[in-house]
Parts: structure tokens; sequence; C-alpha cells
């Protein structure tokens, strides 16, 4: 089969490799859509694995299940999770399952951006969900990322009438927009320091968007009239934009950081301020399988769309043109990238 390689940011290579097979408990599925996250094209991180097929923003169907597999059969529509936890340890019974050794540790066989993966047993079990006729399968490539996003609002305390301010306005920053309008928040704000994605972030609900070479702090002062927002949302690696949400914080903010910053990145925090406001600072990564079905019942409801943030389709032949783009962050809002063929 066909594999996009990905070797460095710039240097993403088309290559044929074994066809897996789907042995007992498992599944093969063939990918139709494969989204490239930002997490993608973090070369720092990445290039340590090198060479390696990356991608775990997937919908496709079953192409084959193995023995004891009741679940499945070939044919059905599917999004398939790349990292699922264990759901017995001591973390996965406190419901923190996104801290569970075996999520941190799981994998499908090779990676999305190919034309087939093989499933293994605990995530045909735990991390393979149907996915409805309602939800295309470039839509479905996005059920990972949005059950990040809103597994994160949910840790944040997200409810209706809430305030939001989302530092960052890529493709989670705009996801966390959508993600608060549909709860039903009273306020959304957003940054950045690209024009066109402020555009976009007005485009897909926000109140206001707003350079972050601005005074934030005020201009969120003077649309909200009080100080600070009652969730600030950090979606970029900018240790700017980390020091710029401490000034938008209000009593009984909540700073959620979303974003994945480089090791040995430091902040310093006023903590005298945030413990006299009563400011809880927490963190999320990845989601677990609930998220994924809430993520799937928004998309399907059409009570979040996310078609409209898709800037580029491509084959799989053009990976590495994907790449690019999103390691740019200028023209690309969402590539997604078709194994079979761009529809």
């Amino acid at each position: 089969m066909r594999a996009a390689v990905y070797y460095r940011n710039d240097d993403v290579r088309i290559e044929d490799r074994p066809r897996p097979a789907a042995g007992p408990g498992e599944l093969l599925v063939r990918i139709m859509a494969s989204g490239i996250c930002g997490s993608d094209v973090m070369e720092w991180y990445r290039v340590r694995k090198a060479p390696v097929v990356l991608g775990h923003e997937v919908a496709g169907t079953v192409e084959s299940a193995g023995e004891g597999v009741t679940a499945f059969r070939p044919g059905d529509r599917v999004v398939v999770s790349h990292h699922v936890p264990c759901m017995t340890c001591a973390f996965c019974r406190e419901g923190k399952h996104t801290l569970c050794d075996t999520l941190r540790s799981t994998s499908f066989d090779p990676g999305g951006f190919c034309e087939f993966v093989r499933v293994p047993p605990l995530q045909t079990r735990i991390g393979t969900f149907a996915l409805p006729d309602a939800i295309s399968f470039e839509e479905g490539s996005f059920v990972e990322p949005v059950a990040c996003v809103l597994r994160g609002m949910r840790i944040a305390g997200m409810r209706e009438g809430r305030s939001v301010l989302v530092m960052g306005s890529g493709l989670s920053g705009l996801l966390h927009v959508k993600a608060a309008r549909m709860v039903g928040a009273s306020f959304v704000a957003t940054t950045d320091l690209d024009d066109a994605r402020l555009a976009a972030a007005r485009r897909f609900g926000a109140n206001a968007a707003w350079r972050a070479t601005e005074d934030v702090p005020a201009l969120l002062e003077k649309a909200l009239g009080r100080k600070g927002a009652d969730i600030v949302i950090v979606t970029t690696a900018a240790l700017p934009a980390c020091t710029q949400a401490l000034g938008c914080l209000t009593r009984g903010s909540v700073l959620l950081m979303f974003a994945l910053p480089d090791p040995g990145a430091v902040v310093p925090f006023p903590i005298h301020d945030l413990w006299m406001n009563g400011v809880v600072v927490t963190s999320t990564y990845a989601g677990a399988p609930d998220d994924f079905r809430a993520a799937i019942d928004a998309l399907a409801s059409k009570r979040m769309t996310v078609a409209d943030m898709i800037s580029h389709r491509l084959p799989l032949e053009d990976s590495a043109r994907g790449f690019k783009l999103v390691a740019a962050a200028r023209e690309a809002l969402k590539v997604v990238v078709f194994p079979h063929g761009v529809p």
C-alpha cells in the first residue's frame, strides 16, 4: 500500500509499505479521510521518531475483521482513536482517562496517512466508533480534535452563560469558538497575529477577534464591562500568549492550557493574584471514549459544523504539500488528506 512517510516537515515521501492484516480481535480499516493536526508538524517532537507514518484524525470503512470481532463487519463506516485508555487503572476509575499509561502508549498501525491501518484489539474494543451516515468521512476526520476540545471545555467547567477568551485562532482555537457557541457562551473572543484567522474566528461565531499585539486585557474589559473572562483557553504554544492570558483573568476564572508547549518552557505566574482571586489553572490532553461519543453526537446532530473549516482537500500523493501548508500556518486552516482519492 502507499503511505506518506514523515522525515521532516519539509520532507514527506510517498513510499510503498506492507499492507497490514487484521489478526484476532483486530480490524483492518480503509482510510477515507485523515486530517493533518498541528501536532503533526511539531518538528521537535516528531523528527526524533522519523521516519514514521503519522496521522491520528481518521475516518474510514472496515475492510476486514479478525477472528472474534463481532461489533463490526466489512463495509461499516467508522472513526478510530489512536490513543485509548485501559479503563481499569486508578486514573481511569477516577475519570482521568487521558492520564492513563495505556492511553499514552497506544496507537494504530502504521498511522492515518496511508491507505489502510490495522486496529489492535484494545482500540477495536474501546476506541472504534460507528460513524453515522449524517457525518461525511471528511467531517469524521474531525471527531478526534472535537473530542479533545469538548473534553477541555468540560474540564474548564464550560456551561451556558460563561464568557470565553481563546488565545490563538488556529484550528484548535476555532473549534473552541464553535464549541463554546454550541454550549451557549454569552461572549466569545479570540486573539491571533494573522488577520485571516481573526476573520475566520468572527465567521465561526466569535463576538470579537483581536490582534495579539493589542492591549487584549483592556479590550476584554471594555467588551465585558468588567475585568477578565470566566474561562481563558490557551491554544497556542507562543509564550507571550500565556503571559497575556494571565492578565485576562478575574475572580473565579479558569485558565485552561490546551496547547502543547515546548519542553522546558517557563512562564512566571503571579501566584499571589491567582490565590487571591481563586483562579483555577488546569490543562487537558487527548480525548477519552466518552469524549469521542460526545463529538460524534455534536457532529451528527449538526449542533456543531466543521466542513466549513476545511481549506484544503488533498490526495495522498500531495501529503508533502499539506504538511508544508500546516507548518507555515498562513493560508491553511484545516488540511484533510484522502488516501483513496478526493471525493
